[in-house]
């Protein structure tokens, strides 16, 4: 009895050393495997950090294509702006000719009036007294031609200076229209550029993407290779991998949320006469004689100013009225350029007035104005740096110090 509980005894520790001999070489086959499963993984991986290497290279040299394109793009963007502003120039030059054609034309128009009037009062016969003085038939023939050649010259000058007039104006449109065409090829070539760069900017992000990938693919294939040669320490590397996992979670949620937050974007009527002072001209703005820009040379107040001031700047607010500087024809009354909207008076006797950078025009081209009038109102129309007005006094076609008539 004793015997066979010893016998059952060994039968029973063999069976458990069986046992525990089978479980730990199962231990061991399963660590094996495990083993090679992480350098199988860490082989792919290996693989994927090669192809995201390569998927960078690939970014960076694309981004290198876009940088070359959006330099292109700039520079031919600021050849653009240059061209369009010597087209303004041109333009404004062409608007000089246009107000002094129209001002000879004008001129002219008065001066035949003056002719045909006084012929009017005074009948036809001084005339036919110059022709009754002549002294034989040739001599009446040429005061007859004489005669009919003051007509003729009146008919002649008008029709000539309309002409000018005309084509002046022509060019002026045709100017205009190329100006229009290059401030379009602007537009596209700025929308072209916008484009570029959120493609390049898209390019960055992408890079900067794969970047983290390669970053996070390393990790990953060192976690392997210390999972493949120690299988032991797995459940130790696997902690740090859950670790490194919410610590870079935390870290993209973090960024998220960073990211997130710096994503949001924290016409009237003309009023009474106004004149003042005791020179030639009115004051064109009584009440506001700060002048803000003397006549003649300056510093330029804005790119493509001129730093020859035709005229002088009188400081006033939006809406001040203006008023004509003495008596004359509105030769030009409309938005010019640079100028603005503009007044151009022109007073006989090679005189005229020019008035810039309007909010509004209380007068056309053709109206007559007397001294003092009210034609319009201040504002910073046109190249301008704030409400002013620029008051500028024409002599014989030149530029002169206004504070001289005033």
């Amino acid at each position: 009895m004793r015997g066979k509980k010893l016998v059952s005894l060994l039968l029973v520790g063999t069976l458990c050393f069986g046992m525990v001999f089978t479980s730990e070489a199962s231990s061991a086959s399963e660590a094996k495997k495990e083993a090679e499963e992480a350098k199988e993984k860490a082989d792919k991986a290996k693989e994927e950090s090669k192809e995201l290497k390569e998927q960078k290279e690939q970014a960076e040299t694309e981004k290198q294509t876009l940088t070359a394109q959006l330099d292109a793009l700039l520079a031919e963007i600021s050849e653009i702006e240059e061209k369009i502003l010597k087209k303004e120039e041109e333009i404004s030059l062409k608007e000089d000719e246009l107000i002094q054609a129209r001002v000879d034309e004008n001129d002219q128009y008065e001066s035949m009036k003056k002719r045909i009037k006084y012929m009017y009062e005074n009948g036809n016969g001084q005339f036919v007294e110059i022709l009754f003085e002549a002294k034989d038939l040739s001599d009446f023939l040429n005061k007859t031609e004489y005669i009919s050649s003051i007509s003729d010259y009146d008919r002649d000058m008008l029709v000539k200076y309309k002409q000018i007039v005309k084509e002046v104006e022509e060019q002026e449109a045709a100017l205009q229209k190329e100006q229009d065409e290059m401030e379009a090829m602007q537009d596209e070539l700025i929308e072209k550029q916008g484009n570029l760069q959120a493609l390049l900017a898209s390019k960055m992000e992408e890079i900067d993407g794969l970047k983290e990938e390669i970053n996070s693919n390393a990790e990953k294939v060192q976690k392997l290779e210390a999972a493949a040669k120690a299988a032991a320490d797995a459940a130790r590397k696997k902690a740090e991998a859950e670790a490194a996992a919410k610590e870079a979670a935390a870290r993209a949620a973090a960024e998220a949320e960073a990211a997130k937050n710096n994503s949001v974007a924290s016409s009237g009527s003309a009023g009474e006469s106004v004149v003042s002072g005791n020179g030639t001209f009115t004051h064109p703005c009584p009440g506001y004689t700060r002048i803000s820009s003397t006549f003649g040379y300056r510093k330029a107040p804005l790119r493509g100013a001129s730093t020859n001031h035709k005229g002088t700047d009188f400081a006033a607010p939006t809406g001040t009225p203006i008023y004509a500087a003495a008596a004359g024809t509105v030769t030009s009354s409309r938005y010019s350029g640079k100028a603005g909207n503009m007044i151009v008076i022109n007073h006989g006797n090679g005189l005229q007035t020019y008035y810039m950078h309007c909010s509004r025009l209380f007068v056309s081209a053709g109206t007559k104005v007397s001294k003092g009038q009210n034609i319009g109102a201040v504002g910073t129309t046109g190249n301008s740096t704030g409400p002013h007005l620029h008051f500028q006094v024409m002599s014989g076609g030149v530029p002169v110090n206004p504070m001289n008539y005033m």
